[in-house]
């Protein structure tokens, strides 16, 4: 068994991508920064080379945390979002600056797990229901036939009848005999002679008929008057000086007891009774409890936080003001990043060996200001590179999201095919630069807003244009930007 098990993990990492690997997907969507790239695809792969070892090392080794130093726009976000869709792992992006210290107004550090708890359930929620999309529509289907064309009440009384069970009490409803193009009843002289057997025959045929115009399309629009689960939850706002987050754990659920889900009476086309139903009858066929094992296990073994803006927190508390909790802010970051159980409405989770990726322009501050114990806990440091003209010019054309490729697909759906030459790319990515220098280094940023400001006019008349193509050449960058040039105070005009 020992063995199976060593080469089950053997498989396992060789399945797994390559540091090589992972940069190379990287540099589809992001200009340069080979370091910091290197760095987050070591950090990737040394989570799974742990997951390889003896359950007994497995808890030993400890997550290799990064801390990405660089001004804004130059990838730092970037790059661990791509990373986590590169291995399908739960991921959130979080502000330090919006956490403080307990007792001061802000959310609870431990918040961050919640939210990425919440992420992976729904993620893992979604890959269930695809699972089991085809069981869920045909009880869909079944469940419109019952709307659309029900089972006459003569019938019922007969089934009852027959069955020897008692009678209900029927909901009396207009609305549920349909309006049907054709005879459904049979003539008066023949209803006498037709027995139950009959009867119940000719309405399975008709609703195989409706079953074939359901899925032909036919019935789409049809309105259909459907029953749905709602729940009303009263208004309750409960002041706390810790916070509301630990309550908010338990209170939905506390209500959810108390006041049980109910239905209510909808009127809606068949098309969007379908994504109803078929919502309702997915949660019917999911176990929700393998779900959550499931998502809490990819949490503590694959989840990744990027914890930005950590370089606002990077201070002491001996400054005053609204500066007074940065260092206790950064103590009750600690032990999550160290290493805690948090307490979520799913269950426990262990932040052990969650990666964390921290990120700062650290204009004024270094990393060196964080407490040392927090420093300790992020290893591996790296700075990223300010852009260039050249990089810009990159980024304008390589990365398979690449500006100058959605901009022209955006024109593409009013007809216009447009051209852009590459002594415009070199133009946009000179005032690019020549804007960054000036006012404040946004990165790449800059880029969007200089081709929304360059393709501002364009996008008003491109409808009434009645042209097929445009030429977006040097001259006609220079013709739409050049109050920027002009100007001295470019923030006016681009951020």
């Amino acid at each position: 068994m020992e063995k199976l098990n060593a080469i089950s993990r053997k498989n396992s990492l060789a399945n797994a991508l390559t540091p090589q690997q992972i940069v190379e997907e990287l540099d589809k969507y992001i200009i340069g920064q080979l370091e910091a790239k290197r760095s987050v695809a070591i950090a990737l792969r040394n989570r799974v080379r742990r997951q390889m070892l003896a359950e007994n090392m497995q808890d030993e080794v400890s997550p290799k945390n990064i801390i990405m130093i660089g001004s804004t726009g130059v990838g730092k976000t970037e790059i661990a979002r791509r990373l986590a869709l590169l291995v399908d792992a739960p991921f959130i992006k979080v502000e330090a600056s919006k956490y403080t210290e307990i007792g001061y107004t802000g959310r609870d550090v431990e918040s961050m797990i919640r939210d990425l708890t919440e992420t992976a359930i729904s993620r893992v929620k979604s890959e269930r229901t695809d699972t089991v999309e085809e069981k869920a529509l045909e009880a869909v289907e079944e469940r419109l036939l019952d709307y659309i064309f029900p089972m006459p009440c003569s019938l019922k009384r007969e089934s009852r009848v027959e069955n020897n069970t008692p009678n209900e009490p029927e909901e009396v409803n207009s609305n549920t005999t349909p309006q049907l193009p054709f005879d459904l009843e049979p003539h008066v002289e023949t209803e006498v002679a037709e027995g139950p057997g009959k009867k119940y025959e000719r309405y399975l045929k008709m609703r195989q008929r409706f079953r074939d115009w359901l899925r032909e399309g036919r019935l789409e629009n049809r309105p259909v008057e459907i029953n749905v689960k709602h729940q009303n939850m009263p208004f309750v706002e409960i002041l706390s000086p810790g916070g509301t987050d630990e309550i908010d754990i338990y209170f939905k659920d506390m209500f959810n007891n108390i006041f049980p889900d109910q239905t209510k009476k909808r009127r809606v086309p068949v098309s969007e009774a379908r994504t109803i139903l078929m919502q309702e009858e997915a949660e019917k066929l999911i176990d929700m409890d393998a779900v959550i094992n499931e998502a809490i296990k990819r949490v503590e073994n694959s989840g990744i936080v990027f914890l930005d803006e950590i370089d606002k927190i990077a201070g002491r508390e001996s400054q005053r003001g609204p500066d007074v909790s940065r260092e206790g802010v950064q103590r009750d970051i600690l032990p999550i990043v160290e290493g805690s159980t948090v307490t979520t409405k799913y269950g426990a989770v262990r932040t052990h060996h969650i990666l964390f990726i921290a990120a700062g322009a650290f204009h004024v501050s270094s990393p060196s200001d964080l407490i040392p114990e927090l420093q300790g806990r992020f290893p591996i440091r790296v700075e990223l590179k300010s852009l260039n003209k050249k990089d810009f010019k990159r980024i304008l054309t390589e990365p398979k999201n690449a500006l100058v490729k959605q901009y022209t697909a955006l024109l593409k759906t009013e007809g216009l095919d447009a051209e852009i030459t590459n002594d415009a790319i070199d133009e946009i990515a000179a005032l690019a630069f020549q804007v960054n220098e000036s006012v404040e280094d946004i990165g790449a940023r800059r880029l969007y807003t200089i081709m929304e400001k360059l393709f501002e006019d364009l996008f008003f008349r491109a409808p009434d244009l009645g042209r097929d193509s445009i030429i977006i050449d040097a001259e006609y960058v220079r013709s739409e930007l050049s109050e920027i040039v002009k100007d001295q105070d470019l923030s006016r005009y681009i951020l």
